[in-house]
C-alpha cells in the first residue's frame, strides 16, 4: 500500500472507463487533472460529490483542468450512473482494486463496530507532469469542486 505525498510522481494506470474505452493516466499528460477516488455509484455522497464536479465541470474545463472519477465499481455500474445524473466526465472502473492499492486509499473502515476494506474518499490534483501537487483527505461532497479550486 502506497503512502503518496505532494511532490510524488502520480502512479500511471491503465483501465476501462463507463464506457469500456481503455484510459490510461498518460491520455491527460500536459493537463491539470482532478483524480478523485469515491466509495460507490449512486450513492448519497457519491452522488453529491459527483454532481458538483459536474455542475462545476464547465468552469473547470475553461481553467485547463480535467476531472477522472475512479470507484472499484465496474463499468455497468459506472455507466448507469453517469447516464442517471448526466456526468459529462470519465468514471474509471477498478474493481480489481489495483489503482485504489497504488493510490493507497484501499483501507480498512470501520462502521457501526463492523471493520471492514473499502475506498478512503480522496482527491489528488496531479499536474501536467503526473506530479501529485496537492492531495485533500477531508472532502466536503456538497463543495468538492470548491475545495479543489481553493487550492489552485
Amino acid at each position: 500500500m502506497a503512502t503518496l505525498t505532494a511532490g510524488d510522481k502520480a502512479p500511471g494506470f491503465t483501465a476501462k472507463d463507463q464506457n469500456g474505452k481503455e484510459v490510461s493516466l498518460s491520455d491527460f499528460k500536459g493537463k491539470t487533472t482532478i483524480l478523485y477516488f469515491y466509495p460507490k455509484d449512486d450513492t448519497p455522497g457519491c452522488t453529491a460529490e459527483a454532481c458538483d464536479f459536474r455542475d462545476n465541470y464547465q468552469s473547470l474545463l475553461a481553467k485547463g483542468y480535467e476531472v477522472i472519477g475512479v470507484s472499484t465499481d465496474d463499468e455497468k455500474s459506472h455507466k448507469k450512473f453517469e447516464t442517471k445524473y448526466s456526468l459529462p466526465f470519465t468514471l474509471i472502473a477498478d474493481d480489481s482494486k489495483e489503482i485504489n492499492e497504488a493510490y493507497g486509499v484501499w483501507v480498512e473502515k470501520n462502521m457501526y463496530g463492523k471493520k471492514y476494506m473499502g475506498t478512503a474518499r480522496t482527491t489528488f490534483i496531479i499536474n501536467g507532469d503526473g506530479i501529485i501537487t496537492h492531495i485533500i483527505e477531508k472532502v466536503d461532497t456538497q463543495n468538492a469542486s470548491q475545495q479543489v479550486l481553493d487550492l489552485l
